[in-house]
């Protein structure tokens, strides 16, 4: 069993993050704590099931969920916001920031939870977790270009879509750290390795593009992947990351001239991206290739083009 010590990890000196372990793989989610001198802020809550890790890490650093005074969300996909409002019953002093197209889906989760119940069907509640509503006057729904102070430390926001419609993006200004939620990707192969993530439904790879240039405006010192950690190179990773995108986009668009099913389309995609990236020594391919889920990034980069050019 991962103890709460072997939970913790640093993304600068007072900047401490709790691997949630989520169903039983480290290194998959990452959640940062950290002080604001007003109570303790954290960056997206992780899904339900995996409460009693966070709580778990929570105590390594000495800290009770009542001293929580802030959640900020980057997304409301139920791997970075599924825990939410779980938290905020347990704590009825939490408020929650996130941008206004999510709002109502936190309020109201119904139409959210059945969109994932039609990809997971009744492995929801094994996967996820519940996913309980956050009362209204808790929550501060954001456009983007909102600066805000949180105690003693001020975040910039940014509306940053591309993998989600709901997607924002924060910058701490005391650290010099943006928290980017899933715009930046995730890290393969212990963080050598960046990838998009593509799936269903609102994938958009312009809004993406505009994006990660809105990210690199900040000149951040350090970029907090919530999948997972820190890049040793904040502008390297973002470059790489805008020529996997493209690169993937025009595959997937190439992909939907040539005969087959979408199934044998995805497979092929799957199989092309997987001889691109080689097999580093000591690597489980497999369990980073079901980590990065590429073939529902096939399917979520087919539906922007058939949006786009009314290809079926």
């Amino acid at each position: 069993m991962t103890t709460g010590e072997n939970r913790i990890h640093y993304a600068a000196p007072d900047l401490p993050f709790i691997d949630i372990n989520y169903l039983g793989r480290a290194g998959y989610i990452g959640i940062p704590v950290f002080d604001t001198g007003a109570g303790f802020a954290m960056v997206d809550t992780g899904p339900a099931i995996s409460l009693p890790a966070l709580h778990d890490g929570l105590a390594h650093l000495g800290i009770t969920l009542s001293e929580v005074s802030t959640v900020l969300l980057t997304h409301i996909h139920l791997d970075h916001a599924g825990a939410v409002g779980t938290l905020a019953r347990e704590n009825p002093k939490l408020r929650v920031f996130v941008h206004e197209r999510g709002a109502p889906h936190l309020i109201d989760p119904t139409k959210l939870w059945e969109s994932a119940t039609r990809v997971f069907g009744d492995k929801m509640a094994s996967i996820w977790g519940e996913f309980l509503s956050v009362p209204a006057e808790r929550i501060t729904a954001l456009k983007g270009g909102e600066t805000i102070e949180v105690g003693q430390r001020r975040f910039r926001v940014e509306y940053t879509p591309g993998h989600a419609s709901h997607h924002v993006s924060y910058f701490d200004e005391q650290s010099g750290t943006a928290f980017v939620g899933d715009t930046a990707g995730l890290l393969l192969f212990g963080g050598r390795m960046a990838l998009p993530v593509t799936p269903p439904p609102d994938i958009n790879v312009e809004s993406w593009l505009q994006s990660l240039d809105k990210i690199r405006s900040w000149a951040p010192k350090r970029l907090f992947m919530t999948h997972f950690g820190v890049p040793d190179d904040a502008t390297k990773h973002m470059e790489v990351m805008s020529a996997m995108l493209q690169d993937w986009s025009e595959r997937v668009r190439a992909s939907l001239d040539r005969n087959g099913s979408d199934a044998e389309r995805a497979e092929q995609f799957a199989l092309s991206v997987v001889d691109q990236l080689g097999h580093p020594q000591g690597v489980d391919m497999q369990a980073n290739i079901n980590f990065a889920g590429l073939k529902d990034g096939w399917y979520g980069l087919a539906r922007y083009w058939r949006k786009k050019t009314g290809k079926r």
